[in-house]
């Protein structure tokens, strides 16, 4: 018997991005994450929806849904009897969002350098064995050409001699 699926979906603010898997893990591994963005609320499950139902009609895969941002109308801002507040008071700072999209970013960074690394010092030990193997080689082909020549040097000496 198959597992049950559910659907787990999360947003970086501008998509949604929902997957139809057996697990946690499962999930995270599909959207291309080594940290677990459930702990922090950033991704959650799922029960209903088009994005639900898109999900589950393509297990595994990575349904990816453009946020609408709707401001509405414009309206002529009302004058308030409160001072104004600076700017800079007004920040609080980047949202958790963003924070949370800034370390899985970094996250895949660092696990991509890993990766190209290792595969990097593979290619590197690949061409020192070549390297090696074309020096023994270089030397056996020496002195076999040189044998060869001190043989045709005595051949044509006894030729000289006749």
């Amino acid at each position: 018997m198959a597992p049950r699926l559910k659907v787990f979906t999360w947003s970086d603010g501008f998509h949604a991005f929902t997957v139809a898997a057996g697990s946690r893990p499962k999930a995270l591994a599909a959207w291309g994450m080594e940290r677990d963005i459930f702990g922090s609320g950033l991704a959650r499950e799922i029960r209903e929806g088009p994005d639900y139902d898109a999900a589950l009609a393509r297990p595994g895969e990575v349904i990816e849904r453009g946020l609408t941002v709707d401001v509405g109308e414009v309206a002529p801002r009302r004058k308030s009897k409160r001072p104004a507040t600076p700017v800079a008071a007004r920040r609080s700072g980047p949202s958790p969002e963003a924070r949370e999209r800034v370390r899985v970013l970094e996250a895949e960074l660092k696990a991509l350098d890993r990766e190209q690394a290792a595969a990097r010092r593979e290619l590197e030990a690949e061409s020192a064995r070549i390297a090696r193997a074309l020096e023994r080689l270089t030397e056996t082909q020496g002195r076999t050409r040189e044998r060869l020549r001190t043989r045709l040097e005595q051949a044509r000496a006894v030729l000289g001699k006749a």
